[in-house]
């Protein structure tokens, strides 16, 4: 849950700053659609989580 909610607020913050500058790119919808769909919590959120953790641990890898 931790997990969860450290992400919505980051995301939310990504897409506060996102807003404010203006021009909404490829890149910044993705991180729009993600926060929309942790926040939104449907059926397929699980699936999400598991790749956005896997992404994580992913980037986490290769910076270490």
């Amino acid at each position: 849950m931790a997990v969860s909610v450290s992400a919505v607020v980051l995301l939310a913050v990504i897409v506060f700053l996102l807003v404010r500058k203006g021009g909404l790119k490829a890149g910044h919808a993705v991180v729009s659609i993600l926060l929309g769909f942790y926040l939104a919590s449907p059926s397929v959120a699980p699936s999400i989580n598991q790749l956005s953790t896997k992404v994580a641990s992913l980037i986490s890898d290769v910076t270490l």
